[in-house]
């Protein structure tokens, strides 16, 4: 445990980033598995899911939750087959 009290502030800023972060990408997962089973089954749907997830990947990518090449990893695999 820190003795600092900037220390101690900043202890908890991560944490609280940590959780905004965890919680952030958990959906950005989600988004992903759903537009890539509407893709498979081929869903009327799947273009805006598809879409929504990119949406989300450039906002985690944007806020550096993602890094680079994985945020275009995912992109281009959604946006293949």
């Amino acid at each position: 445990m820190p003795n600092i009290k900037s220390q101690k502030k900043r202890v908890l800023t991560n944490e609280k980033s940590r959780v905004e972060n965890k919680a952030i990408r958990s959906e950005i997962r989600r988004a992903i598995k759903h537009a890539k089973h509407a893709k498979s089954e081929g869903a009327a749907d799947a273009q805006t899911k598809i879409t929504h997830a990119v949406s989300l990947i450039d906002k985690g990518l944007k806020k550096g939750i993602l890094k680079d090449n994985k945020a275009a990893r995912e992109k281009s695999r959604l946006m293949s087959a």
